[in-house]
């Protein structure tokens, strides 16, 4: 029966059981990490989505190289995927240690997208870890122990696919955070994010930051996940992997404070596009959905004191799971 309306995301009695675990980076020691990872024989990348980011990766990346891969044997490899910058992002990761791969050379007969999960998607093709971290190019206030405690439920329990970081965010313009905004999410996350969760994925209620830069994953689970190209590609992780393996696959853990560059209304606004029209199509709403894969968003910046409108194209593109793709090239050869 053909419908125009929103269907709801699970059929009754098919809702997936169980909640997300949360935990504090305090949990584990490096110590127990580095035994886990030797008893259970993961290879760890590390992967920072980049662009224009040359003011903050350099040091994003000297930390984890410093701590993580010199100090100790955590993280194999640390992988910057730059998603066609116009500064010098390649040059100052490469510099400061890490590998360095440019969106549009990955994979080359598979067309280049912009877009933070266009980057994210092209990573699995150049790297080798069976446990994945991203970590955001952008940060200015933050330490290692963001790497290891996302590693923490990976590497002890083999039930947990997903981890999500959540932090204090300080509020932009000076003195103190405010104490009940201090875990807010952000923006997005709280006007367009969390309500989408309450009316279609109750599911995720539990998650503190739902679209939060740091998390983790086994890439057997990310190999199955369809990454839209843009910046729902969070949301569309929590979605897809709790209807997979349900709630309790996801793991969220505190790690203390974080700061970063914070983004314009108008680009906020195609972000909150981007996971609008994801989450509908995930609901079932069938009139919403965009064949094109792409929309026009009118907004209205001041021009001489007068609102002037301004049409921006908004990529809606979703990639296929990679173990499909990767499969299609195996049977080509």
């Amino acid at each position: 029966m053909e419908t125009s309306g929103c269907e709801s995301g699970d059929e009754a009695g098919d809702e997936p059981g169980g909640r997300p675990g949360t935990h504090r980076w305090q949990d584990w020691s490096l110590e127990a990490l580095l035994a886990a990872k030797a008893a259970t024989g993961h290879r760890v990348s590390v992967v920072v989505p980049s662009r224009d980011e040359a003011a903050t990766v350099g040091d994003v990346v000297a930390r984890v190289r410093r701590d993580l891969v010199d100090a100790v044997p955590l993280v194999d490899e640390l992988v910057v995927i730059d998603s066609d910058s116009s500064d010098d992002t390649s040059e100052v990761a490469a510099a400061a240690g890490a590998t360095v791969h440019r969106v549009r050379d990955i994979r080359p007969e598979l067309g280049w997208r912009p877009g933070k999960g266009e980057a994210m998607w092209k990573s699995q093709f150049v790297t080798t870890g069976s446990l994945v971290v991203f970590m955001d190019a952008d940060l200015v206030e933050w330490d290692t122990h963001f790497v290891t405690g996302l590693l923490g439920p990976l590497l002890t329990d083999p039930g947990v696919g997903l981890v999500k970081g959540f932090y204090e965010r300080p509020l932009s313009g000076g003195g103190d955070v405010a104490p009940a905004a201090a875990y807010d999410g952000g923006r997005v996350t709280e006007l367009v994010a969390r309500p989408l969760i309450a009316l279609h994925f109750p599911e995720l209620a539990g998650l503190v930051q739902p679209l939060a830069g740091e998390w983790s994953v086994r890439r057997s689970v990310l190999a199955e996940l369809a990454v839209p190209c843009g910046y729902a590609v969070e949301f569309a992780a929590l979605v897809d992997t709790v209807r997979t393996h349900g709630a309790s696959s996801i793991a969220q853990v505190d790690l203390g404070r974080r700061a970063h560059r914070h983004q314009s209304l108008r680009d906020l606004g195609a972000m909150a596009t981007q996971i609008l029209a994801l989450a509908h199509a995930r609901a079932g709403c069938q009139a919403l959905r965009h064949p094109a894969g792409q929309v026009s968003l009118r907004q209205f910046p001041a021009v001489a004191g007068e609102p002037v409108p301004a049409t921006r194209e908004v990529d809606l593109a979703v990639r296929p799971p990679a173990w499909s793709v990767q499969e299609a090239s195996a049977c080509e050869r």
